[in-house]
Order: C-alpha cells, then structure tokens, then sequence
C-alpha cells in the first residue's frame, strides 16, 4: 500500500520478480487506465493485434494508456519490477500529458517527457530491498502529484460520476449536470482521459462483470465457476441489454468469452 496520503491517487503497488524459461505470452484486457511498469530484468514486449504501430518491443520500463482493446505482452528470462495501475487523471498528472496522446498506445518510458521515470527505474533498481523501493515511490509520486497543477474540477466531478454508477449512467443525463454540451464532454474526456465517455462507460462496465468472473473463481475456483455464475444475472446487474450483449463487449476487450477467460485461469 502507498502512504496514506497518496492512496486517494494510487490504489496499490505491485513488486514482482518471475522466471520464465520459454516465452510467457499473457493476454491483457483492455481498461480505462493506465499501466506503468518500472522493471530492470528480462524485456517484454507488447503488442496489439490491431496495429503494430501501438505496441513496443524489447523494452523494460513502459506505460500503456487507456485501451479499448486487448493485447498480448511477451517476455523470457527473469524479469524483476514494480507495477501501478492509475486513474487516467492521476496518470494525467503524474505523466504530465494528456492521454489523448497514449490512447491505444504503450510507450518506453525513455520516451516520455524529462526523463524522470527512466531516472526512478535506476533507483529502485539500485534499491537494496523491496521495503525501499517502495518508499522511493511515495515519495517520487508524491513530490510529482504536489507539483502538477490539478485536473479541471468538472472534468473529475465527471469521471466521479462515471466510477459512481460503475458506467451505467446516461451520457447526456452527465453532461447536463455538468452544464457542458455532449460533444464539449466528448471532447475534454478524448484530450484527458483518453477515451470518449461511452467508452470509458463501457470499460467500467466491463471491469465490474470482470470482477463478478474473479469472484466466482474465488469462491469455487475455475472449474466449477462457469456453472456457478448466472450470467444473465451479472449482465443485467452490471447494466447489460442481455447475455449477448455482454458476451460481445468481452470479446472486444477481451479476446474471448467469459467461459473462455474461467477455463484458461489456473485452479491453484
């Protein structure tokens, strides 16, 4: 966990160390925020089916934006790091850019703006234990955060509103609270978020039906879980038309149907 008072920005760190001896191909699903890794081990990289132009290859460190599809990551060797999964107006802040410009895209942090989360991966890999690193975080994040200018404060009383109603809010009904047009909050939503609110919506819809997959793993694991979820139940209490409905939003951010995705996950 972060220092208390980043936790509003950063749910969690995650210190890994694996050793793959063939390659390791993971499916990754796309997501309205942002992944940041910070490694010093085997390099990895990453791709997206539906252009090569948006991934990145050979690379240790990278960050990717917001994603409305799926994509795979590749590595062999021991690979060694810490990974964040931010807000998309946390991540605006932290990069210092909007995320108009990683939509879709993953990117070498040797290739952001000042070079100072190239600058954080050589101190933590220098950092003797994992207690250190993740104080180097706190306190490089921290330092960040108090130095970038906030986000608009309508623009994150909107994002509020989406993560309320986990996506299921009416786009038109957010943007008359707000007082903007619905083109002005597609607009604002695309340049900082990176992603149009429809979208973004989706994404928090698929991410709780996500959730309800993890659940029922937890709790009868793989095996047994396709027989335990009700999917039509989940659709419908996750703001889905039906079944089918959320079927095809699975296999846009996905790659697979959610039976797919319980039988492919380990029992152990």
């Amino acid at each position: 966990m972060p220092e208390a008072r980043l936790r509003p920005f950063v749910d969690r760190y995650i210190g890994y160390r694996e050793r793959a001896d063939v390659p390791l191909v993971r499916r990754e699903t796309a997501g309205v925020f942002v992944v940041l890794i910070l490694g010093w081990g085997a390099p990895l990289d990453v791709t997206d089916p539906r252009s090569a132009e948006r991934g990145v290859r050979r690379v240790d460190s990278f960050v990717a934006g917001t994603f409305d599809g799926w994509c795979t990551t590749r590595t062999v060797g021991v690979g060694e790091g810490v990974e964040l999964l931010l807000s998309p107006l946390t991540a605006r802040r932290v990069l210092g850019l909007p995320l108009g410009e990683l939509t879709n895209r993953a990117v070498g942090v040797g290739q952001l703006p000042d070079g100072w989360l190239d600058r954080l991966r050589c101190r933590l890999a220098d950092a003797p234990d994992w207690t250190r690193r993740f104080a180097l975080l706190d306190t490089a994040l921290a330092a960040r955060l108090a130095a970038s200018p906030p986000v608009d404060a309508r623009l994150d009383w909107a994002w509020r509103w989406l993560v309320a109603r986990g996506g299921q809010g009416c786009v038109g009904t957010l943007a008359t609270e707000l007082g903007w047009s619905r083109r002005h909050l597609a607009v604002r939503f695309r340049q900082e978020v990176g992603l149009p609110p429809k979208t973004a919506a989706r994404l928090l819809r698929f991410q709780q039906a996500r959730s309800a997959l993890a659940g029922a793993v937890a709790a009868s694991g793989a095996a047994s879980a396709g027989r335990a979820v009700d999917w039509a139940e989940v659709a419908a209490r996750c703001g889905y038309y039906d079944q089918s409905h959320l079927i095809r939003d699975f296999h846009q951010f996905a790659g697979a149907t959610p039976a797919a995705l319980l039988a492919a996950r380990p029992t152990g």
